[in-house]
């Protein structure tokens, strides 16, 4: 009677534990809301008098610069992870996932200079290489209290109008040079 009794009791066990795999039960793992991918911060007047710059810039290249449609996140470094930031598009008829130019604000100058030489020594550094294309170009500049980054491949199919956006941006500020 007690071996019945304990086989019962196991068999039920058993069916309990493994009426959750049939096909009532869910495949998928529970999913959360994503956390943001930007800052809290808001970029402020600097930012838009950047764009100003950076649309002056680009006239002679005759490329046209609007807000972006899609995510956008760049390799980056502590300093500009935790930045306000403003993301822009140029528009690239050959490659509509490209030609984004990030313009970071901070509290003042300097705070950006700091922010610049960060980033230019991360984008050196195997973990942000992997982000981009073996031959990636990076465009970084400080404008005031603002960073610009924009980063080009010369195996791209539009590389030769990339190469002329780095150029017209390569005008504004001070740069930076990130090691190979």
């Amino acid at each position: 009677m007690r071996r019945t009794a304990a086989l019962a009791g196991v068999v039920i066990a058993a069916s309990l534990a493994l009426g959750g795999c049939g096909i009532g039960a869910n495949s998928s793992p529970a999913s959360f809301p994503a956390a943001s991918v930007g800052p809290a911060a808001v970029v402020t007047g600097a930012t838009a008098q950047t764009r100003g710059l950076i649309d002056s810039a680009l006239a002679s290249v005759l490329v046209q610069l609007g807000n972006t449609t899609r995510p956008y996140r760049p390799a980056e470094s502590a300093r500009l992870r935790d930045a306000a930031r403003a993301v822009y598009q140029i528009v690239l008829p050959d490659q509509p996932d490209a030609g984004f130019v990030v313009v970071y604000e901070f509290a003042d100058a300097a705070a950006a200079v700091d922010a610049g030489n960060e980033e230019a020594g991360y984008l050196g550094t195997g973990p942000a290489r992997v982000n981009f294309p073996r031959d990636a170009q990076h465009v970084l500049r400080e404008v005031g209290p603002t960073l610009i980054l924009f980063t080009w491949s010369p195996s791209d199919a539009d590389a030769t109008t990339e190469a002329a956006i780095a150029a017209s941006l390569g005008t504004l500020g001070i740069g930076f040079s990130v090691p190979r």
